[in-house]
């Protein structure tokens, strides 16, 4: 039985779209790891870097995790909690990447 694939679509910031070329979308292919277990987040990122390596080497780490300046959103939801690499991804994905905002330094909101 074949593995599970799915398009995935990742929608990138305009900080980005310098390593590839301008796009504002790249669609790559995610294959789960065996028949019974779908896409992954981590799946999608490991394509990714076959298909455009110096955009993803802008969104991992050496190890493989996510840099603490980039938040994926998959549906809506923030993938950290979601179980970050490791999340199933739904048929149909849309992965936005957005870079992290840092909260205001000094006292807080009035």
């Amino acid at each position: 039985m074949a593995k599970p694939a799915m398009l995935v679509v990742f929608v990138l910031p305009g900080t980005l779209r310098h390593w590839v070329s301008g796009q504002s979308v790249v669609k790559v292919f995610a294959v789960g790891p065996d028949h019974d277990t779908p896409p992954t987040l981590g799946s999608a990122l490991d394509t990714l870097r076959r298909t455009h390596p110096l955009l993803e080497g802008r969104l991992r780490d050496d190890d493989g995790r996510i840099k603490g300046h980039i938040n994926l959103i998959v549906c809506g939801d923030h993938t950290q909690g979601l179980g970050g690499l490791d999340y199933a991804l739904p048929p149909g994905a849309e992965v936005y990447v957005m870079p992290a905002i840092p909260a205001p330094a000094g006292p807080g909101c009035a």
